[in-house]
C-alpha cells in the first residue's frame, strides 16, 4: 500500500484491467460512437486488450476523443509558447480555469503535438462520484483532490497533495496541471489563490518560500475560449452571490456542465504557455513574510494569465454592450455583434437585467483585468 493510493492516479499495470472493468459501460459506449463515428460498433472491446499503459490510451483513444469535441464544437485550436518549453523536463502549468473537462485535456493534447512531458492533472473527487467517470479519470493521470473536508481534515488532505505533486515533479519527472483556485472562475476574473500556494508550500519545510517555487518551474497558462457552452450554467450562482445568498448546487449539475462544456459550442479557443517563474521570484522582498510572499507569487502568475489572455470579438461587444457604447466596434464586425446578441437573447431573459449585466460581466472581464494590468505596469514605470 502507497500512502498515495487514496488520490492517485492508476500505474500502468492497472490500466488493461481497469480498461476491461468498463469497457462494456454505456458512457463507454457513447464515448467511443462520438469518437469514432465512422468505425464498426464495438470494436474497443478487441482494442483495449492491448492497451497496458496510460501512454497508450491516451494517444490511441482520448487524444482522438478531443480532436474529434473541437472538429465539432469549435472553429479551431490554437497555441503558443509551448516551443519555448523543454521537452524532456517536468513543469507545474497553473492556469485559469473555465471548463471542468477540457482546460486540463487541451493542455495535454498540445503538449503531446509539441513532445513535451504530459501532465497529471487535480480532479476534484466530487467530480467522479460515478465508477465510470472515477476509472476514466484515473486512466488519464488525473489525481483526486478531496472536497468537503472538516478543518483538521483538510490539512491532512492538503499535506498529502502536496506531498504526491511535489513527488510527480521531482522524483517521477511527470509534469503537473492545478487550477489556480477551487472550482472554475464563473465571473471571468481570473485570479490565483493564494491558498493553493500554500498547500504546495506544506512541503517545503524550512526552505525559502522563493527557492521552493523555483524548484517547481512554475509555467502560467492561459486559456481562452471564445464562447463559453456553459456560460448561462453560471448565472444561477453568480446571482445568488451578488444577494449574498448561499448558492446550493442542484443534483448532477457537475455532470451536466461537464457535458454542455464538451458538446457545447465554443467557437475558437487559445491555449498560451508563459514563461517559467523564475528570476521573478529571487526579486521577492525579504521583509515580506511567507504569506505576503505567497500572494506575490500569485500576482505573478496572474500577471502572465492576463498578460497573455487571447481576447476575441464576444469580449469586446459584450463591454460595449454593458457601457452601451461602441469604443471597441473596431474589434468586431456587425455579423459577429449580431450573432453574440442573438446568442444572449436566446439564453437570458431580456427583462433579467441582472442576469443579463451578469452574462456581459463575465465575458468582459479579462478586458478589464488586462486594462487594470496595463495601469499597474505604467505606474511601476513612471
Amino acid at each position: 500500500m502507497s500512502q498515495f493510493d487514496a488520490i492517485r492516479s492508476y500505474y500502468d499495470d492497472e490500466v488493461n484491467e481497469s480498461l476491461r472493468t468498463i469497457a462494456d459501460d454505456p458512457m463507454m459506449h457513447a464515448l467511443m460512437q462520438f469518437t469514432f463515428p465512422e468505425a464498426k460498433e464495438c470494436f474497443w472491446l478487441e482494442d483495449f486488450k492491448n492497451v497496458n499503459t496510460v501512454h497508450e490510451f491516451q494517444h490511441q483513444f482520448i487524444s482522438k476523443t478531443i480532436r474529434q469535441i473541437l472538429k465539432e464544437s469549435s472553429e479551431g485550436f490554437t497555441t503558443s509558447g509551448f516551443d519555448k518549453l523543454d521537452r524532456n523536463t517536468s513543469y507545474l502549468y497553473i492556469s485559469n480555469h473555465r471548463d471542468i473537462v477540457l482546460d486540463t485535456c487541451l493542455l495535454n493534447l498540445a503538449l503531446m503535438d509539441s513532445g513535451c512531458i504530459m501532465t497529471s492533472s487535480a480532479i476534484g473527487d466530487n467530480l467522479v462520484k460515478k465508477d465510470f467517470l472515477h476509472k476514466i479519470a484515473k486512466l488519464n493521470r488525473n489525481f483526486l483532490v478531496k472536497r468537503g473536508l472538516p478543518v483538521r481534515s483538510q490539512l491532512e488532505s492538503s499535506t498529502l497533495l502536496s506531498q504526491y505533486i511535489c513527488k510527480l515533479l521531482k522524483k517521477d519527472n511527470r509534469s503537473v496541471w492545478i487550477a489556480q483556485k477551487e472550482g472554475r472562475t464563473k465571473d471571468g476574473d481570473d485570479r490565483t489563490n493564494p491558498g493553493v500556494l500554500k498547500m504546495l508550500a506544506l512541503n517545503a519545510g524550512k526552505e525559502p518560500v522563493h527557492s521552493f517555487f523555483k524548484k517547481l518551474k512554475i509555467v502560467p497558462v492561459s486559456i481562452s475560449y471564445e464562447l463559453d457552452p456553459t456560460d448561462v450554467l453560471k448565472m444561477p450562482q453568480l446571482i445568488a452571490e451578488s444577494k449574498n445568498e448561499k448558492y446550493i448546487k442542484a443534483d448532477n449539475e457537475d455532470f451536466t456542465s461537464i457535458l454542455q462544456g464538451v458538446l457545447g459550442q465554443k467557437k475558437r479557443i487559445h491555449l498560451h504557455a508563459g514563461e517559467v517563474l523564475n528570476h521573478e521570484l529571487d526579486l521577492l522582498p525579504d521583509s515580506q513574510n511567507k504569506n505576503q510572499q505567497l500572494q506575490s507569487i500569485a500576482n505573478l502568475i496572474d500577471q502572465s494569465i492576463i498578460k497573455n489572455y487571447k481576447l476575441w470579438p464576444s469580449q469586446f461587444i459584450a463591454k460595449d454592450l454593458l457601457e452601451e457604447n461602441i469604443s471597441n466596434s473596431s474589434e468586431y464586425s456587425e455579423e459577429e455583434k449580431t450573432f453574440f446578441i442573438n446568442r444572449l437573447e436566446s439564453r437570458i431573459d431580456s427583462s433579467d437585467v441582472v442576469s443579463k449585466n451578469n452574462f456581459l460581466a463575465m465575458y468582459a472581464r479579462p478586458l478589464y483585468n488586462m486594462a487594470d494590468r496595463c495601469k499597474t505596469d505604467i505606474n511601476l514605470l513612471s
